[in-house]
């Protein structure tokens, strides 16, 4: 086990190697998406910026991450499809644009850029599975929810409210948010990149970010003040730091 999750952390190849899997993996990444119909091909091109980075400085454990974080998003935007357009919620069905894709990723992709040639500290893998745990439970609570959460309402003052309104949660979303962030931090875990300590970190901060979306929803988007993918990058913003700023507390 340790050398399983050895390898899925500090891929042991020189880096001309590591370079020509990486890209390898990327192409195949992207290719997958745009498929499936997971992205447009903006979103693939962004998705394969993405994933190169999080390959370089997470490893094929930042890799699993990601796929992880795809797949959630992928089965969840597709249940439920049909009364998801009757509400005219549903995700457009060629995928997700360039934009929506670095909003929802990108924060993970720069801490682990970072960690590769700035600063080499654990924490920021930690802090990138986080924002990779808040995309995926951000993405589960507000689809699932939209399918089969019955009546939503709305974090600020628990008004009831249409669905598919900014801010709007409901039970069914909120734990399949839950799900999505624990299993982003176990599989974090169980490949190697982050200690059993670092689990509960992970998950929280992603749940925490996964609330601060929903409270940027119901007031600064409501408001026309921001856009989703703007909800969406500072929300991944917030989980970073607030993952960081947790582990400068305890270590």
């Amino acid at each position: 086990m340790h050398d399983l999750a050895y390898f899925f952390t500090f891929f042991t190849a020189t880096p001309p190697e590591k370079f020509c899997f990486f890209t390898l993996l990327t192409a195949i990444f992207a290719g997958l998406g745009r498929v499936v119909r997971g992205v447009t091909t903006g979103g693939a091109l962004a998705g394969a910026a993405i994933c190169f980075g999080l390959l370089w400085g997470g490893g094929i454990a930042g890799f699993v991450l990601l796929l992880t974080v795809f797949v959630l998003t992928w089965i969840s935007t597709r249940l439920g499809r049909t009364h998801k357009t009757r509400l005219g919620t549903a995700q457009a069905r060629a995928g997700r644009d360039a934009l929506q894709v670095l909003a929802n990723l990108g924060a993970a992709a720069t801490c682990a850029l970072v960690f590769a040639f700035v600063w080499p500290d654990q924490r920021l893998l930690i802090a990138m599975a986080a924002a990779l745990a808040e995309a995926a439970a951000d993405t589960a609570s507000s689809e699932i929810g939209q399918a089969f959460g019955g009546t939503p309402r709305l974090v600020t003052n628990w008004g009831k409210v249409a669905a598919g309104t900014n801010g709007a949660i409901t039970l069914a979303g909120s734990l399949a948010g839950v799900a999505g962030a624990v299993t982003v931090g176990l599989l974090g875990v169980l490949t190697g990149l982050l200690a059993w300590r670092g689990f509960p970190i992970c998950a929280g901060a992603g749940l925490a970010g996964m609330l601060a979306d929903s409270f940027l929803g119901a007031t600064l988007e409501r408001r026309g003040l921001l856009g989703n993918n703007g909800v969406n990058f500072i929300s991944t913003v917030i989980t970073a730091v607030f993952a960081i700023v947790l582990l400068l507390k305890i270590t």
